[in-house]
């Protein structure tokens, strides 16, 4: 047996995270059950979480970056054990020794970014708002009903810009005063803050407060899920609270207010994934199953894994910067079970399901067998 030397700096790090949870851990193995990772892999953060305890954790391999941070183990742990925080603390102690495999090293290019342009997409922060050149979308202003904040991957992703237009078309057919922040509009941080990118969680977070209050900013719409719990979940340890609202919930809210009116018609079977940044950590289940219950035509028929029990895409804890074999993907096994239900098209409200769940559709016989949309392009066909 090999004998490993515990990092006492490690441990120091685990203690900032609260890792005093890690001693109500009793092994139970749980956690391994619910675990995503074992459907494709054999993957124990019960072992990581034991060996963090006493710091012999292998930050130099792969299994800390593993983790989507998707939710399912603290959802189900009887023993309150904080394994996301614990995780992150080891990913925060590996990134700060520069320790990241090969299949985690997009991380740096992202993180140089973040750090240059305010997104982890190599794009331009001039060139933030091109995605509404020609639409009805102005710069926000104080006294506006809402700024809405569109995120990096709707606002630089060819698939996901068409989400940001259908959002701004919905806001303007409801006759929402609203406006967005273009190239003064950051990251929200939230996946860097899962990679162990402290410091540059922080850096983004105070930009963006800086920002908010200096416009006035009152109420704030987002489309990106991991925006919304960064918002309402993390920005207050900045001492600050904004009105936060997603889509989904928006949709919902003009619906029940007769301020938007569903018109067209829909004759499709449709079936929701609850992405586990609105559902599993924010509790969002019923809003978007409103609204598409709202849709004529529309068949809404649940996958075998919905709400609570959602399978998650892959893409989250940064893992949407990260490289995934094929043959481990969470998202195709996800692509299957909508397919199961007999569903024309799979509607989600997250970027990194789109992006994950669009990449998985190519591998079904006939790309045309199932459709990937968001629930604002939902909207946005019959209003």
């Amino acid at each position: 047996m090999d004998t490993t030397a515990p990092f006492a700096e490690a441990i120091e790090e685990f203690k900032k995270a609260g890792s005093e949870s890690t001693k109500l851990c009793f092994q139970c193995g749980k956690c391994d059950v619910y675990c995503p990772w074992n459907r494709v892999r054999p993957f124990s953060i019960r072992k990581i979480i034991r060996e963090a305890t006493f710091g012999l954790t292998e930050i130099e391999g792969e299994d800390i970056w593993r983790c989507t941070t998707c939710g399912s183990c603290p959802a189900i742990c009887p023993r309150g054990v904080g394994q996301i925080e614990i995780g992150v603390a080891l990913r925060r102690f590996a990134a700060e020794y520069g320790m990241f495999p090969e299949s985690v090293s997009a991380v740096r290019n992202a993180s140089a970014s973040l750090v240059a342009e305010g997104n982890p997409l190599s794009g331009s922060r001039q060139s933030r708002a091109d995605w509404a050149e020609g639409l009805a979308v102005k710069p926000f202003e104080e006294g506006m009903e809402m700024l809405y904040f569109v995120g990096c991957y709707f606002s630089y992703d060819p698939r996901l810009k068409k989400v940001a237009v259908a959002t701004a078309n919905i806001l303007n057919k409801a006759g929402i005063d609203f406006g967005i922040l273009g190239s003064k509009e950051s990251c929200c941080g939230e996946s860097i803050r899962k990679t162990g990118g402290e410091q540059e969680f922080r850096t983004l977070a105070k930009e963006n407060i800086k920002t908010f209050i200096d416009h006035g900013v009152k109420r704030i719409l987002v489309s990106s899920p991991h925006c919304y719990h960064t918002f309402v979940n993390e920005y207050p340890e900045f001492m600050v609270h904004f009105e936060v609202v997603h889509i989904s919930q928006l949709i919902t809210e003009l619906i029940r207010d007769g301020r938007l009116e569903l018109k067209g018609e829909l004759p499709k079977k449709v079936t929701f994934h609850d992405p586990c940044y609105l559902g599993r950590h924010n509790g969002i289940y019923d809003e978007p199953r409103e609204v598409l219950n709202t849709i004529d035509g529309v068949q809404l028929i649940e996958m075998k894994e919905s709400r609570n029990n959602s399978l998650c895409c892959g893409g989250g804890g940064g893992r949407i910067w990260m490289e995934t074999p094929k043959e481990e993907r969470f998202s195709d096994i996800r692509v299957q079970q909508a397919v199961a239900t007999g569903a024309e098209i799979m509607v989600t409200s997250c970027p990194y399901c789109i992006t994950n769940f669009e990449e998985s559709r190519l591998s079904l016989e006939g790309d045309d067998v199932l459709e990937i949309r968001d629930i604002t392009e939902m909207v946005n066909e019959v209003i």
